[in-house]
Parts: C-alpha cells; sequence; structure tokens
C-alpha cells in the first residue's frame, strides 16, 4: 500500500487561475461527454443538454414500495477506518475515509464560534480496481482539516471535500485526477463542507455543510457564487453524485431517539434515505426512506452512497460499515425495477 501526502499544492495566485483555467475547460469538454458514476449511462449532448436523464427520471418513479433487492457484497480486505463517500470511474473504485486519532470533545460553552475541540486524525482517499484490491492510499488534510467527506466523479476528476470534524469550521477542496492520480487543492472554504458534486451544466461546484443545513456554489477559483439554506428536515445528507440536468442525489440517514414507552431501549434509530435536489430551484424534487441494513446493522445509505439507471433498472452502490465492526467495510449493491412516473 503507498501512500501520498498533499501540501502546499497551488500556493501562488498564478497558478490558482492557471489550473482553474485549465480545468473549466476541461468541465466545459466533459459537459459534452460521459458522467457515468459507475461506467455506464449518464452522458450529455451539449454542454448545457444532456441528452440522458435516465437516472432522474427512474428516480421519479421510487417510492416506499420500491422493492429493492441485495444483489452482491464486495468485502474490502484492507483497513478502511469510518467511511465517508464512493465514486466509479471506468476502471476504479474510489472511497473516502477518516482515520481518528484523538476524538473531538465538546466544549462547555463555544470558543470562538466552534463547540467542540479539532481532535486529531488522517484523511484517505483509497483507490482501488474494480475487485476491490487496494492500488493507493492517497492521504488528504492539512492541520485540523482531516475529515473527508461525500466525493463525486465528474468523467474525469473525483471531487474531494476535507474539513475540521466540527461544525462552522472549514475546509479544502481537492480535485484528484481519477487516470494519473494526481491531486490539485483547488481551494480553501469558510466552514465545515462535508459533500461536493460537479454541475456540468454550469462547471461550478456544490457543497453541503454540516448536518447538510445550508448548500454554496463556487466557481473552480473558490469563489462563492450563491448560498441557501436547505429547506428539508427529514435527513442528513452523506454523499451526493450530480445528476443530468442540474440535479444531486443524495443519500444520508438521521438519528431517532426509541423510548421505552414505544418498546424501545432509548438508543438511536438509524433513518435512511435519498433525495433529488434541482440546483437550479434549490428545492427537494423528491424523497424516499430507505430502510435496508448492513452486516453491522446499519441502514446501507449511512454513508458511501451512489446509483445508476438502465432505463427503468437502478443500481444502487453503498458501504456504510466502518472497518473496525461486524465484518468489515463491505459495497453493498442494491437493485430495482420502477414503474415510469406519472
Amino acid at each position: 500500500m503507498s501512500t501520498t501526502r498533499t501540501r502546499g499544492f497551488l500556493t501562488a495566485a498564478a497558478s490558482i487561475v492557471l489550473a482553474a483555467s485549465a480545468i473549466g475547460g476541461t468541465a466545459a469538454a466533459q459537459a459534452t461527454g460521459n458522467n457515468d458514476q459507475h461506467g455506464g449511462n449518464d452522458a450529455g449532448s451539449s454542454e448545457h443538454s444532456e441528452a440522458n436523464t435516465a437516472l432522474a427520471e427512474a428516480f421519479d418513479g421510487v417510492d416506499r414500495a420500491t422493492a429493492w433487492q441485495q444483489t452482491a457484497k464486495l468485502k474490502l480486505n484492507f483497513p478502511t477506518y469510518h467511511t465517508e463517500g464512493i465514486a466509479f470511474s471506468q476502471d476504479r473504485i474510489f472511497l473516502s475515509a477518516v482515520q481518528i486519532i484523538e476524538p473531538t470533545t465538546k466544549f462547555p460553552t463555544p470558543q470562538n464560534g466552534l463547540d467542540r475541540t479539532p481532535g486529531k486524525g488522517v484523511g484517505h482517499l483509497f483507490v482501488m480496481d474494480k475487485a476491490g484490491n487496494l492500488q493507493k492510499d492517497i492521504v488528504l488534510g492539512e492541520g485540523d482539516m482531516y475529515h473527508p467527506g461525500g466525493i463525486d466523479f465528474d468523467g474525469t476528476n473525483v471531487w474531494v471535500p476535507v474539513a475540521q470534524y466540527r461544525p462552522n469550521s472549514s475546509a479544502i477542496i481537492y480535485r484528484v485526477d481519477a487516470a494519473t492520480l494526481d491531486v490539485h487543492k483547488q481551494f480553501e472554504a469558510k466552514d465545515h463542507f462535508g459533500g461536493i458534486v460537479m454541475d456540468k451544466q454550469t462547471g461550478h461546484l456544490v457543497g453541503n455543510t454540516w448536518g447538510s443545513r445550508r448548500f454554496a456554489e463556487w466557481d473552480l477559483l473558490g469563489k462563492q457564487l450563491a448560498t441557501w439554506e436547505n429547506p428539508n428536515f427529514f435527513i442528513d445528507y452523506q454523499d451526493c453524485q450530480y445528476v443530468p440536468n442540474s440535479k444531486m442525489l443524495c443519500g444520508g440517514i438521521t438519528n431517532l431517539p426509541q423510548t421505552p414507552a414505544a418498546g424501545g431501549t432509548g438508543a438511536a434509530y438509524e433513518l435512511g434515505g435519498m433525495a433529488m435536489i434541482d440546483l437550479k430551484s434549490h428545492g427537494v424534487t423528491r424523497e424516499i426512506p430507505f430502510q435496508q441494513w448492513s452486516t453491522a446493522g446499519h441502514v446501507a445509505t449511512r454513508n458511501p452512497f451512489k446509483m445508476t439507471a438502465d432505463g427503468d433498472h437502478l443500481t444502487l452502490k453503498v458501504a456504510p460499515d466502518n472497518g473496525e465492526e461486524g465484518n468489515g467495510t463491505e459495497i453493498i449493491t442494491y437493485e430495482a425495477t420502477v414503474a415510469p412516473a406519472k
């Protein structure tokens, strides 16, 4: 297992401008090309009109009665720590994870706008072949920013946010070339951003904060172009992906108490779900609970989450379990066929 540490990328303003110009051109070109998360179906026909909207259309047919069947499990035989996000290129699997060395501790009262200590940890982006064999461990982060979040593959690059492990803090947005595995520090952002997608219609990046309570949109230089509050409180989004045209599909979780009066023990109950977000209107267009369970007993949408569509047939890949629990980390595949939305 090899390890690559990233420090001091693109620190000069001229380098940032040149890199942003280059990647901006790439983003425009990619809008006419392949946007498949798993090597398949989401291709576009022009920069502003992506022809294949199969995933968005099929997801509109998902409801609480949709019959999801578990069809495969891929066990990962290396330490994965706490998994966060997943992405698929044509020949590789990318998995982000955080290795906690020192847990954060809540302050009695907030200090300088922060509610807890920074803790210590290591951020990982694991690169695997399609059989789940580890090819490279890319270590990402600087100082207190060591917590990778949900990731997205845009057809050429994997986008990875690495934040402090506390709300209202800061994050670094990284771009990793999926072919060469070269790492570029794109920019830093104020606040904890735990997920990111590339909107291929605009060439802009969209991130979600701690608990997905707020979204921000940036150009590739890191200039914030817009910010908006999440209008929905059903789940906290953990890992998202871009969907043509200008949509964002997220999986997530919320923890709900089980009271003794209802027959529970007071322990938290994991409610999983999925949501489609319109990146133009900023509204949630459809959301569905998802109650399938992992080997360790976690709801399947707890963290890494990606979906593809082949007509009305959906394939979902998740990796909810930590490396230290249950049977270790497994990439679980679920499939379902949906009726066309009316």
